[in-house]
């Protein structure tokens, strides 16, 4: 497992494979170890991830102080990694809530981003709001499926503002294309690999600056590819295609039947896009 220090002194693990150009690649949950995201599809049969398991997470160790799980504090880790990799500059990929992560780098950090990768992006950094009706919406294209009943009624509970942790559990179903046997292994392993602690402290105030933010990205010169999953009711096409749009240089792409975790959907599909994307001026 190779591993570095961090400014503070902190041990940070990640987790490297494939043989192609490296593609840093940051987790979401918030805060959840990075072998959830596998081997992206395919992914390093093109190019060469490397998965970084943030602070107190995986095999990272924890920090003295908690506040350092602060969004905006654990850029200075990805830098740590970067200087660490020895790369001049990054192919950077964030995924969900890792992606509010990416973002905040790149703003921090501009001429250290060669390309961005945004997949099924939460949209917290950036202040994209998803209005309830929207997920609803995108839920609804699940109707013919034997379990959305249930689902679909605890979801209206979670919008309604009456979401209890059996809400969260019921909804589980949406955020896969396919809620298959493969899809319920996925979804019972990650329950185990986020630190509830942190992410507790992962959008704590002052983590965002969402005007600010916006008004950073509009003068990013790194090409941006963006990319959401038809079903994803956690990141709706419809809100992802605002966020994008926010970029000068953004490309947004729409994956057919694909949830929250695209490169499970269909791993040739997800593959195909997102490894020809960093290679793409």
């Amino acid at each position: 497992m190779p591993a570095f220090t961090a400014y503070d002194g902190t041990e940070l693990a990640h987790h490297v494979n494939g043989e192609g150009p490296p593609v840093v690649c940051l987790p979401g949950g918030p805060m959840q170890a990075s072998a959830y995201l596998g081997g992206l599809g395919g992914l390093s049969a093109h190019r060469r991830p490397v998965l970084l398991d943030l602070r107190g997470t995986g095999e990272s160790a924890a920090p003295e102080d908690p506040a350092t799980y602060r969004c905006d504090r654990l850029v200075d880790d990805v830098e740590a990694l970067r200087e660490h990799l020895g790369l001049d500059r990054l192919d950077l990929l964030g995924h969900s809530a890792g992606t509010n992560l990416a973002v905040l780098y790149a703003v921090r950090q501009p001429k250290r981003v060669r390309r961005l990768a945004l997949i099924a992006p939460s949209l917290t950094a950036v202040g994209v709001p998803v209005a309830g009706d929207v997920r609803r919406a995108t839920a609804r294209l699940r109707r013919d499926e034997p379990w959305f009943p249930t689902a679909f009624a605890a979801l209206r509970d979670i919008t309604d503002g009456r979401a209890t942790a059996a809400s969260w559990d019921a909804i589980a179903p949406f955020l896969y294309g396919r809620w298959d046997e493969a899809a319920r292994a996925h979804q019972a392993a990650g329950a185990g690999r986020r630190n509830t602690e942190a992410a507790a402290a992962f959008a704590a105030e002052g983590a965002f600056d969402p005007d600010a933010t916006r008004a950073a990205l509009a003068g990013l010169d790194a090409p941006v590819f963006v990319l959401s999953g038809e079903y994803d009711l956690n990141s709706p096409p419809a809100a992802v295609a605002g966020m994008a749009a926010l970029f000068p240089r953004a490309e947004h792409v729409r994956q057919p039947g694909a949830g929250h975790f695209p490169w499970l959907d269909d791993p040739e599909w997800f593959t195909v896009r997102t490894a020809e994307f960093p290679r793409r001026a």
